[in-house]
């Protein structure tokens, strides 16, 4: 192999979806040389077909408060990282500070909602209960049968693809580099430390540091033992892309059910989601989950059923056993991250993990929010 086939960096990030790019970002602004390798294109895979809440109190489950505080504090510097992304790019990423309601339809609904509020309660987060007649003042297109509501006014929304093209843009500006349409064929190391990536077609990318970023491809890199893969599996996901002919105003705030959500980009365009669904690698549409998406959305919102299909998608979400990511180091080579395993909050995730992930390349101390997500949870022989 001639020396010009392969290429230097200080880190390379595996995986140009949202989280691999806001590392990549992150890890340029803190003076690190960084390549970027996606087998398709930048937001492609899971990022091209997410729906973009930003909705750490609305998505709150019980039994994941460790989940809810990583969340949280993703959400808490969402605002400022934009406006910085915005000014290192040039580019409008698409955030939107809507607010979400959450719906209940009918009796059993209601009652589920009521113990979601008083969950939410409990945690002292910010969520209001209101009336079906105060709902449908904040959003006229309701439907008159709403039998509760619960308004949750710090959940915002960001537009998945103009952030990956905004981020994308940032990296190029910054000096990074980004390699498109090329697989990853295997890792690269030497007594037990990083030292590259081999990419198909022979080039390779010398480097000591490495994360792996590849959502629920994450699994499948050569060069690594199996105990020291994440066990990251593809969780599917079946949504609508919708859109007003008379532009924006049928909706501003996101809106939730048990079963579907509508999110309003604020141009017209709306995004009708999301199935959860475990089939392996299959990313097929079907009419059966497309029609129960349609029937719960115009439950709520008959006026959805005006609109026009742009696109029906199906994705495949990254999914851990625990339902939480993995983090920084603790399994595998020494130079070896993971930024993977983030399931449905992928997107309002990015900073934090961002953050975080740059801070372990830089052996800088975490902090103690960070320690349930550690990689090692995974490793052989600890308890679960």
């Amino acid at each position: 192999m001639s020396r010009s086939s392969t290429l230097h960096s200080d880190l390379v990030v595996l995986g140009g979806g949202i989280i691999g790019l806001s590392v990549a970002w992150r890890a340029l602004s803190r003076g690190l040389q960084v390549t970027v390798v996606e087998r398709e294109r930048p937001g492609a895979g899971s990022t091209h077909v997410a729906a973009g809440m930003l909705a750490p109190v609305s998505e709150a489950a019980f039994g994941e408060e460790d989940l809810l505080r990583l969340n949280r504090e993703s959400a808490r510097r969402y605002p400022a990282w934009i406006e910085e992304l915005r000014e290192a790019s040039g580019r409008d990423p698409g955030y939107r500070a809507c607010g979400t309601l959450l719906l209940a339809r009918d009796g059993d609904q209601a009652e589920a909602l009521e113990r979601e509020a008083a969950y939410r309660e409990a945690l002292d987060l910010p969520a209001r209960r209101l009336r079906p007649s105060e709902a449908r003042r904040l959003e006229p297109a309701l439907a008159p049968a709403l039998r509760a509501a619960l308004e949750v006014p710090d959940d915002h929304a960001v537009d998945p693809r103009a952030l990956a093209a905004t981020l994308a843009m940032a990296i190029e500006r910054a000096g990074g580099r980004l390699i498109a349409g090329v697989a990853a064929r295997e890792l690269l190391r030497d007594r037990g430390r990083v030292t590259g990536i081999a990419l198909a077609g022979g080039r390779r990318v010398a480097a000591e540091r490495l994360v792996v970023s590849a959502g629920c491809w994450s699994a499948s890199l050569a060069g690594l033992a199996e105990d020291e893969r994440m066990p990251v599996r593809p969780v599917k996901g079946q949504l609508l892309r919708l859109r007003d002919p008379a532009g924006p105003g049928l909706l501003d705030r996101v809106v939730r059910t048990e079963d579907a959500y509508i999110v309003a980009r604020g141009d017209g365009r709306y995004v009708l989601g999301a199935t959860v669904e475990e089939r392996g690698w299959d990313t097929s549409v079907t009419a059966g989950a497309i029609h129960e998406l349609l029937r719960e959305a115009t439950a709520v919102v008959p006026g959805i059923a005006e609109l026009e299909v742009e696109e029906s998608l199906a994705g495949l979400r990254p999914g851990m056993p625990d339902n939480a990511p993995a983090l920084g180091p603790g399994i595998g080579p020494v130079g070896l991250h993971w930024a993977t395993g983030h399931h449905r909050h992928g997107v309002l995730l990015a900073p934090v993990t961002a953050d975080l992930v740059v801070s372990a390349l830089l052996e800088e101390p975490l902090p103690a929010f960070a320690a349930p997500f550690s990689p090692a949870r995974f490793a052989v022989g600890v308890a679960a």
